[in-house]
């Protein structure tokens, strides 16, 4: 285009600036309309938001999905709660409403983003694997579980179940004897399944050749200058193993047996027998060599304990000899003694047989007693489902026999625990003084029968002045899950999680615990509890009356000053838990925190700012510390709320097995808070 004769280049420059201003008004405009969206976008990929989506499940608005923070799942509570409340479970009178006005564990929050579902999940995506923790991974996948898990137990028809062999008493049909070859023990784990577990007067025998001893390093002699470090280690265990009820967890050791051949701290051969409950081993019973006493009450169905074997170590003296020859120059008869060696040795064949007695386990080796070991509480012999062989042994053969043919769970007595008087009374309308949350499992039906028939029959429960529920996350098996949702429809006093179960998950179970203490119970004081603890309910009411009213409490048998162990079995790591010691603690196994502690906690968890830890009683711990920054703590501790075992005038006892549980109860009825340690 041509320019005109009378144009002037300061005029061209002029409207080309007009033409650029213009340009950046455009631009601004558009800039601020779309900001707030901008905004909104950073947000997510920053991880600040507060949907309740979970693993492709759209809760809420079907229109939009949306991102998730991970162990929050606010709508999966809602959603399984309202299942629950709706099977035949009590609830108060006046929250009888309708779905849409109930709230779960953790409130649900409108959602602020309308994303494609497309876009939404490449989010969801990018936001879950972005500075996660472990836990918060792990808890993460046992959500998503549990909510598949969950809505298969609807689809699961009660057919495959086969409910009527558990209300009716039918028996299942178990085979008399099982046997496995070496290579299949190899191929299955080396475990071997008892289907319907043992009875008295079953046996097991094993057929097997210890290896020749190796070395093993061990850092404590290396830290002491014992040599290298090294040691000749030749032993192995043979274990018989109850069910794993809850993933993470080891399956309960009902018979440890451990022959020592070498690397025993004794120096000597020893064979070890020992029983773990719940992850905490007992006393040790050791065998040396030496015999047992012969006393009545120490013997076993009538044997030692531990029987005589020759040892390296004991060596007759001169005067013993002497003796000897005296006694038979006078003419005097000597029994003859007959010594017999360690019954293992390297490189030879053995054939061991544990046998089921009446009043414990008797080990014979080649036809030989050798040991016994007694019974011990919190286990039954059809709670031996499976045999594992481990260690420095060649097992060439394996018979079970004498097994029953049907298991106790399918029994008349199961059939009688589902009895009117053992149901859950409805919450009361108005607030209540104290609120138990019992941890369980979801195959510890027995535990929890012992708990409604013992101490959830104390006056102040019945006068509703105390309520009482299980809190029951789900199992990897959909019969079980269906089965626990009829237990819970039935008896009313079980809330079921919708997430996966496993060891290091119980923290979730402690803030539903919470939720539904101050939310629902409407508590004044929240109590956590196990379903392996008893409890005397009035004493507990007692410490509690105590408390000066308004103070902040948190009552139990504290801890202070703990390590978190970095080495073993138990070990915590820095990335867990970075700091040297524990903030002050009480035992998991029961405890009491006041409602404004417990309100803290919801409220807390509600906003994603609650720090997890794996385990529960030293995160309980470090909530609590967190609340005393701002409003004093009161830390009550006291020695009778029981971690191990039980003690007399107990407030609490913990590993209280179901028949223990019983006894507990009848002791109180007659007045007196004695253990039955039997």
């Amino acid at each position: 285009m041509k320019r005109l004769k009378g144009e002037s280049p300061s005029v061209r420059r002029f409207r080309l600036s007009y033409i650029l201003f213009g340009a950046g008004v455009l631009y601004l405009i558009l800039i601020f309309v779309k900001f707030p969206e901008f905004l909104e976008s950073a947000a997510v990929l920053n991880g600040d938001d507060t949907s309740g989506g979970f693993e492709g499940f759209s809760f809420g608005n079907d229109d939009a999905s949306e991102t998730t923070k991970s162990f929050v799942a606010s709508d999966g509570f809602q959603r399984i709660l309202q299942d629950n409340e709706n099977q035949d479970a009590p609830v108060k009178p006046e929250q009888e409403a309708t779905k849409e006005g109930r709230s779960g564990y953790f409130p649900n929050r409108s959602p602020q983003q309308q994303y494609g579902r497309i876009t939404a999940e490449v989010l969801r995506r990018i936001n879950r694997t972005k500075n996660l923790t472990v836990l918060e991974r792990m808890v993460d996948e046992a959500w998503s579980l549990g909510l598949k898990a969950w809505e298969e137990i609807d689809k699961f028809d009660e057919k495959d179940i086969d409910m009527s062999t558990i209300l009716e008493g039918k028996p299942e049909s178990c085979s008399s004897w099982v046997s496995m070859s070496g290579e299949e023990l190899i191929k299955s784990n080396n475990i071997i399944f008892l289907p319907c577990g043992l009875a008295a007067g079953s046996s097991i025998t094993v057929v097997g050749t210890p290896r020749h001893a190796h070395h093993e390093y061990v850092p404590q002699l290396a830290k002491l200058k014992h040599g290298n470090g090294l040691v000749l280690v030749s032993q192995f265990m043979v274990e018989l193993q109850g069910l794993k009820a809850v993933h993470g967890e080891d399956p309960p050791k009902i018979f440890h047996l451990n022959p020592r051949l070498r690397g025993d701290w004794s120096h000597q051969q020893v064979i070890e027998h020992n029983t773990c409950y719940r992850m905490q081993w007992g006393k040790a019973q050791r065998c040396d060599g030496f015999p047992s006493k012969s006393d009545e009450d120490m013997l076993v169905d009538g044997y030692l304990r531990c029987e005589k074997w020759m040892r390296n170590d004991v060596i007759d003296a001169k005067e013993s000899k002497i003796f000897s020859w005296f006694e038979r120059f006078i003419g005097r008869a000597k029994k003859p003694e007959i010594t017999w060696p360690f019954p293992f040795q390297e490189g030879r064949m053995f054939v061991l047989t544990i046998r089921a007695g009446v009043d414990g386990f008797h080990v014979i080796v080649g036809g030989h007693h050798v040991t016994s070991f007694p019974y011990r509480m919190g286990f039954t012999l059809e709670d031996a489902t499976g045999l594992t062989i481990k260690g420095d042994v060649h097992v060439h053969s394996i018979y079970a026999t004498s097994l029953p043919i049907s298991h106790p769970s399918f029994s008349p007595q199961r059939v009688l625990d589902f009895s009117e008087r053992w149901k859950s009374r409805p919450l009361p309308p108005g607030p209540i003084q104290l609120f138990m949350g019992v941890l369980s499992a979801t195959n510890h039906f027995a535990e929890r029968m012992a708990v409604r028939k013992t101490w959830m029959q104390s006056s102040s429960i019945k006068a509703s002045k105390v309520a009482v529920r299980f809190f029951v996350a789900l199992n990897q098996r959909n019969e079980v899950n269906a089965i626990l949702k009829k237990e819970a429809a039935y008896f009313g006093d079980i809330e079921i999680l919708p997430f996966m179960d496993r060891y290091e998950l119980v923290v979730l179970k402690t803030v539903a615990i919470c939720q539904y203490g101050v939310e629902k119970a409407m508590a004044a004081y929240i109590m956590k509890c196990d379903d392996d603890t008893f409890i005397r309910v009035g004493t507990i009411l007692k410490d509690i009356d105590g408390v000066p009213p308004g103070r902040s409490l948190y009552l139990g048998n504290l801890n202070l000053l703990h390590r978190p162990l970095r080495n073993g079995k138990w070990a915590v790591s820095y990335e867990e838990w970075p700091e040297e010691i524990y903030p002050p603690y009480a035992n998991g196994p029961g405890y009491v925190i006041s409602s404004d502690i417990a309100r803290y906690v919801v409220s807390q968890h509600a906003n994603h700012s609650l720090r997890l830890f794996k385990m529960e009683d030293v995160s309980m711990g470090m909530w609590v510390q967190q609340f005393n920054s701002t409003k004093h703590v009161l830390y009550l501790h006291k020695w009778k709320y029981c971690q191990y075992g039980c003690m007399e005038d107990y407030h609490t006892a913990h590993y209280q097995s179901p028949r223990q549980m019983i006894c507990l109860w009848d002791n109180l009825q007659k007045g007196k808070a004695h253990c039955c340690n039997f």
